[in-house]
């Protein structure tokens, strides 16, 4: 038997999610196949297609409980994806659900052509995205995807943060009208948010105001820029804390205002430092003339380390100790170029 995988979080990344009240909850991956299996318990035109990934997906239940819903295609990303789109042009609310390190990848012109061009409301759920495969390297990290699949039009991009951004996600998806991308892990994560807040396709969100350092985060990534924000707190800086879990279309207001009211802005996330978050918002920012001190945190432009996601994260800065460092050196450029 092996291991188990090591915590994402530090002892003293635990105790500030403690102080800040914040719970753990399940992996967003578990989070969202309970919920497509409640819509499709609820909507029999709701359908799974899977390219030998039901197990990875968290589909089992969906396949015990409906199995004419679920169809199996084995591992034939391209097929999977013409498949879905053919489905969701017959008028099912079809998900597609294979690893993003292939989905992304094997299947890019299938996606392009098949879904996007052609406009079927289908939506297409990438599984075990970043470096969630760990050990497995670089062939199974999905460093890509929201960089090639942001420079495709007529494309939602979804990368949930929580539970709650996962459940909202997947229930918009299911009522969209044109082709969405959503964008999973595999580690459990901290509820962040109320359960009564709003969420809304387009519109990032607020976790946590200040006018010092703001993070603007995606995904698994938002958590430790929360507890880097409380860390830094402690300290005396009042740090922004946004949530981004619409990549695409990015919303450029709540960006923008980060801009010209904070003193510098760090973007996060587990996807290489091209094309992906944090290219997105600098554009936005320099296309807008607001000038300030700016730094990507990703995965750079090298042959990754293998390892598992936690060693992966921490080697590249993403965790609540190395954010706040970073978040120490950046306004220290601010100060210097004041």
């Amino acid at each position: 038997m092996s291991a188990p995988a090591p915590s994402l979080f530090s002892p003293a990344a635990k105790a500030m999610a403690e102080k800040l009240g914040l719970k753990m909850g399940r992996a967003n991956l578990d989070e969202f196949a309970a919920t497509l299996l409640e819509l499709a318990k609820a909507d029999r035109n709701v359908l799974a297609v899977t390219s030998d990934s039901r197990g990875s997906g968290k589909l089992g239940p969906f396949a015990q409980a409906l199995p004419k819903q679920l169809i199996e295609v084995g591992i034939a990303e391209q097929n999977l994806v013409g498949i879905t789109a053919g489905l969701a042009a017959c008028g099912k609310k079809s998900f597609g659900v294979s690893p993003a390190c292939f989905l992304a990848t094997r299947a890019l012109e299938q996606i392009k052509n098949d879904i996007c061009y052609s406009d079927v409301p289908a939506t297409l759920i990438g599984i075990s995205a970043g470096v969630s495969y760990g050990a497995l390297g670089s062939t199974h990290h999905s460093l890509h995807d929201l960089a090639a699949l942001r420079a495709i039009n007529n494309i939602t991009i979804l990368v949930p943060a929580d539970n709650f951004e996962t459940r909202e996600a997947i229930r918009a998806a299911a009522k969209s009208s044109s082709p969405v991308y959503v964008r999973f892990g595999k580690a459990a994560m901290y509820d962040l948010l109320s359960p009564a807040a709003k969420f809304q396709v387009g519109k990032a969100r607020t976790l946590r105001d200040g006018k010092d350092v703001a993070f603007i985060a995606t995904g698994e990534t938002v958590v430790h820029a929360l507890l880097a924000a409380g860390k830094l707190a402690e300290t005396g800086l009042n740090c922004r804390v946004i949530s981004v879990p619409t990549v695409k279309p990015l919303d450029v207001e709540t960006v923008l205002k980060a801009g010209r009211e904070c003193r510098a802005i760090i973007t996060i996330e587990e996807h290489s430092v091209h094309g992906g978050l944090g290219e997105a918002c600098a554009s936005v920012l320099m296309q807008s003339s607001v000038n300030v001190p700016f730094k990507i945190v990703g995965l750079p432009d090298e042959d990754n380390v293998t390892g598992a996601q936690a060693d992966i994260f921490r080697h590249y800065g993403i965790s609540m100790e190395s954010l706040s460092e970073t978040a120490m050196k950046v306004l220290q450029r601010a100060k210097a170029t004041a």
